[in-house]
């Protein structure tokens, strides 16, 4: 994985893993919530002074953004799904459902870390979100497109809002079966579409 880091020439390499130092401020995050979470937090949980965080990420910002793309590749990776010669409604429906189990796994970490820290508006953190979520419906919106679908806004716009209203339900506290039933309801929306050619 990229990780924009400090790099240093000399010196003892660092005592962490990156990316597992990211996973844990991920989990601070996606539980408490941007604002809540302190550098302090994030070096304790990481195990790492602050200076040491700070030579290695540069700010809290930066580390946050760090943990949105971690998410984002890790949690309902797009690119599990989106594969060239995928069936296109069937792909998106399996991600609906894998976004319905994801967002309930945690009972600490409910919802969506990118979509529920997007609503914070014209915060740095987000904009941050805001720009994670945007490239993300924008690659359905292309993978649509390659796969010859008219209207492919439009179903990326219905796939973006059902995520979105999976993330708030989770946030609620609704459990996963029911989220899966919403997920089935959609990816079944989306399949009669395709067989009626629309």
């Amino acid at each position: 994985m990229d990780v924009n880091v400090n790099k240093r020439s000399r010196g003892r390499p660092r005592g962490f893993a990156l990316e597992a130092a990211i996973e844990a401020g991920q989990h601070l995050f996606h539980e408490h919530g941007y604002e809540n979470v302190s550098v302090a937090a994030l070096t304790e949980a990481i195990g790492i002074s602050p200076p040491s965080f700070y030579a290695a990420f540069g700010s809290k910002a930066a580390f946050f953004k760090e943990s949105l793309r971690l998410y984002s590749a890790t949690v309902v990776p797009l690119d599990h799904f989106l594969m060239p010669g995928a069936a296109p409604m069937a792909a998106l429906g399996n991600m609906l459902r894998a976004a319905a189990h994801a967002y309930t796994t945690s009972p600490q970490r409910r919802g969506c870390l990118i979509l529920e820290h997007a609503k914070a508006g014209t915060t740095d953190w987000g904009i941050a979100a805001k720009q994670i979520a945007g490239e993300n419906r924008s690659r359905v919106t292309e993978f649509l497109n390659n796969a010859g679908i008219e209207a492919s806004g439009r179903v990326g716009d219905y796939v973006a809002t059902t995520m979105l209203g999976l993330s708030a339900a989770a946030r609620e506290g609704w459990d996963e079966p029911r989220l899966l039933a919403v997920a089935d309801a959609a990816a079944e929306a989306l399949l009669c579409r395709s067989a009626l050619g629309e």
